[in-house]
């Protein structure tokens, strides 16, 4: 059954830590998965420099087949004459030329979308209708039985020890709008603090709308953990069975060292067809 790694913020450019970067690499020669998705913030100010490093870094990962989107570090924000002009160029000569992207392999559709905003909403993202719309064909167009899976930078709930107001805006809208796609999964990071939660803890009670698992990974690579990850590195992985999704997360502690397992939480999959409902 195909197997993911998720991470996130990787943060080249000041912030960025060798030690955790060899320490991820490692981890991920261990596990060896079928897929690694890295949700966004490949930089700390969207420099050439630091695209360069990043290029490099990705190039070090050629094992693997890629998911990428960007973040919000992605985009000049000084550079204001930059932002206006050519938000994304760096990562789009760098990164990848593609914003929206979907991505299939044994048993899995992977959606990921752009959900920067760098004209309004820059720090907490945005999805527009065009994107969910496209969205929507892709997952209409998924295999039978493969589990669904968005992928965006910016956190569709807020995590268990941030203020509320650090979500992505109209977030309620889209969740509903996913729950209509029948997406079981959504990955993200941007908080740099991994967590895992359901769609029914943004709308409780909500029992009608298909419940959709959330997981957020921290920052990968960088010194830039918070809240309870402060200091700390993590990311996720992601096992498919055909009766569970099983998702442990993976810690690197403020002392350093390698990458170790810190907890799981497995949710049972739900059909697909029209059916809601189902597990917590």
């Amino acid at each position: 059954m195909p197997v993911l790694v998720h991470a996130s913020d990787l943060h080249f450019g000041k912030p960025f830590s060798p030690e955790a970067a060899e320490a991820f690499l490692e981890a991920l020669s261990s596990i060896s998965p079928d897929l690694v998705v890295l949700s966004g913030d490949f930089t700390q100010r969207a420099k050439v420099r630091e695209y360069r490093q990043a290029r490099a870094f990705l190039e070090g990962l050629a094992s693997w087949p890629l998911v990428v989107t960007p973040g919000n570090h992605d985009v000049p924000l000084y550079r204001v004459w930059e932002r206006l002009r050519a938000p994304l160029g760096h990562y789009r000569r760098y990164i990848s030329e593609a914003l929206d992207s979907v991505t299939r392999l044994e048993e899995v559709t992977v959606v990921a979308l752009n959900s920067t905003d760098p004209y309004g909403a820059i720090v907490n993202g945005r999805l527009t209708d065009r994107q969910l719309a496209w969205a929507a064909a892709r997952f209409r167009e998924a295999p039978m039985g493969h589990l669904r899976v968005l992928v965006t930078h910016h956190n569709l709930m807020p995590a268990p020890d941030f203020g509320p107001y650090q979500v992505m805006p109209g977030h309620t809208r889209i969740l509903e709008a996913l729950a209509g796609m029948e997406v079981d999964l959504v990955l993200g990071g941007h908080l740099h603090r991994g967590w895992v939660a359901t769609s029914r803890q943004v709308f409780p009670g909500g029992a009608a709308l298909r419940r959709i698992v959330l997981a957020y990974a921290g920052t990968a690579t960088s010194f830039r953990g918070r809240a309870a990850e402060a200091g700390a590195n993590s990311f996720n992985e992601v096992r498919v069975t055909p009766g569970q999704v099983e998702i442990t997360r993976h810690l690197r502690s403020r002392q350093g060292g390698d990458f170790r397992p810190e907890c799981t939480v497995a949710f049972p999959r739900l059909p697909h067809g029209g059916t809601v409902g189902g597990g917590g």
